[in-house]
């Protein structure tokens, strides 16, 4: 069973930065792409960034300049750096994992994968 585990949250004041890491728990998952999506009390999950294997990222527009999503592609690590960070930003931030699995007997499969969530909270 793979997951994906998510740690760097915490409490900060406005302006302040925090920087989330984020990697899958077993060796036998693949990413093509990976994500920090976030949720906010009483509002839906959205998407904060994704970046692809190829390095090629995207940003939720609220994010933008201030975030900067990068991935170690030899460890299947993606970070978040969030700098500048406004009280909007307080949510629960999950990392999802979209790529392929390796089964002992050689099976491949397509998997897309969540963590357990990260809490951050600004603080003005």
């Amino acid at each position: 069973q793979v997951e994906m585990v998510e740690s760097g949250g915490g409490l900060v004041q406005t302006g302040g930065t925090l920087r989330l890491s984020c990697a899958p728990s077993g060796s036998r998952f693949r990413a093509d792409k990976m994500g920090w999506y976030r949720q906010a009390p009483g509002k839906e999950r959205e998407l904060v960034a994704i970046i692809t294997n190829h390095g090629d990222s995207t940003y939720a527009d609220s994010v933008k300049g201030r975030f900067t999503i990068s991935r170690d592609s030899a460890t299947n690590t993606v970070y978040l750096q969030m700098n500048s960070l406004k009280s909007e930003d307080t949510a629960v931030y999950y990392c999802h994992g979209d790529g392929v699995a390796f089964s002992a007997d050689g099976t491949i499969t397509a998997l897309k994968v969540w963590g357990q969530g990260t809490q951050v909270t600004v603080s003005s």
